[in-house]
Formats: C-alpha cells, structure tokens, sequence
C-alpha cells in the first residue's frame, strides 16, 4: 500500500482533565436536593465531594500515556481517539480493554462511576440499529450517531436513568395507580416529545452533565407511551434530583475515620421529571415497544460485564489490605495455614469472576445489526452472580485474617490525646518493624470498606446493582445451550438425534468455541499487554 492509499492516523478528541471536569459542572445549574436542602453548586457541595473526585479521577487517568491502551479507544466510523468510556465496542479486544480499564479505575475510586455510560451506548446502538433494520430506516441510527459523536467530542459523563419507581411491581406500567411511577411521554409534536415520571437509583446523577433515559423492562403494545429512550442536560427544565450524598465526606466512624469513603464516593438518586421537553434529535426513540427488550437486554449484559471489572477492582483493595494486615499483626501468611488459606480464598474468588468477565470478553459476539460486539451473555452473567453473591465472603474473608482489631480501635481522637496516645502506641504495636500508626490505619482501613455504612453499601450495589441474582440465574437459563448439552448425551445412548425445534429442552444450541467461524472473528484485534496495569499506584494520578 502506497501513502497516497493509507489511512489518516486517527486524531485525539480534547480530552477534559479532572479539574476541568470540575469546573464543567459549574457550568450546568441542576435542581439538586441532598439531606433536606437545595445545592447551589454541585462542584462545591461537600456532600458531593468523594463523588465528584471518582469522576475526576476517571478523567485524569486517561491522560496518563502509559494507560491509554486502556484508557482510549479509536472509534473508527469517525476516526477518532476517545474515551474508552465513550466507545463503542468494534471488536473483542475493545471488551478486554475495557473490562481492565474499569478494574483500574476501581482500584483507586471503589467504584468509577462513569463506565455505566459505555455500557448504555453501546446498549442504545444496539437497539436503534434494530429498529432501524425493521423499519427499513436509518433515522434512530442518525440522531444516535450525531449525539454519540457529540458526547465523545465534549468528553461529557452521562447518567443512567433506566431504573423506573415501579409503583406495584405486580402491574405493567400501563396499570399502575400513579403513571409516573414511570417516565412516559405525555405529549409529542413537530419539535419532539415531552416526558414525565420518575427514575430511581440514578448512579452519581448530581454531577453528571446529561441523563440518558432508558425503559427498565420489555414493554406491551399497551405500554407503547413508556417505552422511550432519549438524552437530557441535566439541568434541563422540569428536572428535580433528589440525592443522597457520595460516600462518607468528612465523617469520623465510631471507631476510625473514613480513611477511603470521605475521598471516594458514589451518589445514588431519585431523579423526577415534570414535562421535561426533549427536542427529537435527542430522542433516540419513542413507541417503539415492540423492541423494547432489545435496549433492556444489551445494556444489562454490557452493565454486568462492566460491574466484573468493577467488583474485581475492589477485591484488589481487599486483598492488598488483608496482606498488610497480617504483616502488621507479626504474622506470616507464608508460614500460618489459617491465614494463607482465606487470603488464596480471596483471590480465588476475586480472579474467579474476573476471568469469566475475560471469557465473556473473549467470546463476545458481533451484532448483526449495528456491527459493535457485545459480550457472551453466560459468562457475562455467571461472573455477576458470582460476584454479587460473593461479595459477602469477601467481607468475611478480608475480617478472618485481619482480627477483631478494625473494629474494637479506640476512635481516632486518642491518637492525639496527649493521657492516652503514648500508652496505645505502645501495647497496641504488633510488628516491631511497623510503627502503631501504620498498622491502625490499615485497620480503619478495612473497617471503612468492610464493617462500615460504606462496606453495607458496596454489599448491596455487589448484590443488587445491574440486576438481582434472580435476573442474572434467568438470563443464565436462557442462553446456556442446553440443547446441545442433552444431544452430546443422547449420541453416547446411542438414541439417535434429531434436531426438533419443538422440543423445548434442546432449543438453546450454538456452534463450538474452538475456531473462527464459531466463536470469533478472523483477525480481530485483542487487548494490549498490560499486566502491570492492575498496579494502581504505579498508573494512577493521586487525588488529594
């Protein structure tokens, strides 16, 4: 190939540092509530500071040059590096990168935030490029694109707002007493639609710059005015958020400080929409219902892809903090059985559901429709549930070979209490070659992650976040090919099969994962060596 025939090299989007993003947000004036009180800037709210950190610390990290494999991606319908938060996936190395990139950022943050908004785009492009294909269309894909390139551009985070208020969980949006217990559209004209209801559990809302509304299940024929998917600013009029604050800012524990929360944080809010209007080149569509299912599937296999990485990053926090504590302690886990056998535990489990996050990235699939590549959704699945339902052993583990020390410390204020300080230093000190401090703070530590609010809430968001293990075991059931599973053994019985699509048991089949042509596509390129990567310290920017 001459010059003349080669490709320009992909240019960089302008990509924010954490303290632009910072003062980003003073540029939007959202309606923001949190512990009984308006906010009058969101960047400055102290309630808001552990979370607003989080994201900043997402966009300094992808400065860093020695993280940019994972960090940026090049989107090739523009030709552009972007954010790997904003991408697109257009192979299953994009997966890969992905799902390290989101381990690192956990590493450091507890939970990143902002990789939710890779996973509700590469779910809407699914779900525009579908029904474009059935309409014979190319509109929904054009007004995606648009906005993609847009985001991707500005370097903007998003919020998700998929998670409806439900109202009775027994009746379908159409049947519920109080209709904006779902966000629904309330009117529609030349200019676009208007919408009202509510949205639960919006993941770090208040210092998001726009909201992507998404139905949170497959909708009826009778549902056709809830199933909507658009994008808002958010400060747009009619939007009230309603918050809890992020993280533990400024808050001593009863028996430490929150070493980690008051740094690091997530908000979760209730977000109401009054008639918000939303101009059609951000509506991606409206009453489409008959291919609701597919926004609500693509994104929930997306989002439990990412939350392995995510969950995986916290393990890294808990093994590291288990290790120190049992060198603080005087104890060799090299020599003591009952400490190596939890700590090999640990890791099990954390690797564990890591790499079915790796397996589910590596035997991603291409969609038919839009052309981007969405994980194997058993694997997908299976490291979700296995995280979700083994976050509590992690807990438990990480408190086995630490000692009931992380919770019977005498509170951080005698540390400098001239009747007492000299006194604990000394009887409290284990390791003679680790000073007093040094093994205490390890301690509140792991009381901060595990024994605290906060570890009560990385439990839940682990159990219920993305979906409940309920809705994890369905989709498991769903797509594991059984079918070929019960045929294998029917062959060994020697019964003869016959392949009927009748049958219910042997409906689920797919093709071998041993070549090409049944699991992969020719030449496809795969992640970049980085097994360095996982050390945060190492990579990561340090926020203050």
């Amino acid at each position: 190939m001459d010059a003349s025939t080669q490709a320009a090299p992909a240019s960089r989007v302008k990509l924010m540092s954490g303290e632009e993003y910072r003062e980003s947000l003073r540029q939007y004036k959202p309606r923001v509530f949190v512990d009984g009180r308006e906010v009058a800037s969101v960047a400055d709210e102290p309630a808001f500071r552990p979370g607003v950190n989080a994201l900043a610390f997402t966009y300094d990290y992808a400065l860093h040059a020695e993280l940019a494999p994972i960090a940026l991606a090049t989107q090739h319908s523009r030709n552009r590096v972007v954010s790997r938060m904003l991408h697109v996936n257009e192979s299953a190395g994009d997966l890969l990168n992905k799902l390290e990139a989101v381990r690192v950022l956990c590493q450091e943050t507890g939970c990143a935030q902002r990789y939710l908004a890779h996973d509700a785009l590469n779910g809407i492009g699914q779900a525009v490029a579908h029904i474009d294909d059935a309409k014979g269309s190319t509109e929904h894909r054009a007004r995606f694109d648009a906005y993609l390139a847009r985001v991707q551009d500005e370097d903007l985070s998003l919020g998700i707002a998929m998670t409806d208020a439900k109202g009775d969980r027994s009746r379908k949006p159409h049947q519920q007493a109080n209709p904006d217990s779902y966000i629904h559209v309330v009117e529609s004209n030349g200019k676009g639609i208007v919408i009202s209801g509510t949205k639960a559990i919006v993941t770090g809302a208040p210092y998001m710059h726009e909201l992507l509304v998404m139905p949170s299940r497959n909708m009826g024929r009778e549902d056709e005015a809830f199933s909507v998917c658009c994008a808002v600013p958010v400060d747009a009029d009619g939007i009230t958020i309603v918050s809890r604050p992020a993280g533990r800012p400024g808050e001593k524990l009863e028996h430490g400080d929150a070493l980690f929360s008051r740094k690091y944080g997530q908000a979760t809010a209730v977000v109401l929409f009054d008639k918000v209007f939303v101009p059609w080149e951000r509506v991606f569509y409206a009453g489409d219902w008959e291919h609701s299912h597919v926004l609500t599937y693509s994104y929930a296999t997306h989002h439990r892809h990412s939350c392995i990485g995510a969950r995986a990053g916290f393990g890294d926090l808990l093994i590291g903090a288990g290790a120190l504590m049992c060198e603080a302690n005087g104890l060799d886990p090299d020599r003591k059985s009952s400490l190596r056998e939890p700590m090999v535990e640990l890791i099990k489990i954390t690797e564990g559901f890591f790499a079915c996050g790796v397996a589910a990235s590596v035997y991603a699939t291409q969609d038919p429709h839009s052309g981007s590549f969405m994980p194997e959704p058993v694997f997908a699945n299976i490291g979700k549930l296995l995280l979700a339902t083994q976050i509590y052993d992690m807990h438990r583990l990480a408190h086995e070979v630490s000692g009931g020390l992380i919770v019977a410390l005498p509170g951080p204020d005698e540390d400098h209490n001239p009747a007492t300080a000299a006194s604990l230093a000394e009887v409290l000190r284990a390791n003679p070659d680790i000073p007093y401090d040094k093994r205490i703070q390890t301690a509140r530590f792991i009381e901060d992650l595990t024994a605290s609010y906060q570890g009560g809430w990385y439990s839940l968001i682990s159990l219920h976040g993305g979906g409940s293990p309920a809705a994890m075991k369905q989709e498991i059931w769903r797509n594991y090919p059984l079918g070929n599973k019960v045929e294998l053994v029917e062959r060994l019985l020697e019964r003869g099969v016959v392949h009927d699509p009748r049958r219910a048991i042997t409906r689920n089949r797919q093709p071998g994962r041993c070549c090409d042509a049944g699991c992969s596509v020719p030449g496809q390129p795969v992640m970049v060596p980085m097994p360095a990567s996982r050390k945060a310290d190492d990579h990561g920017p340090s926020m203050n």
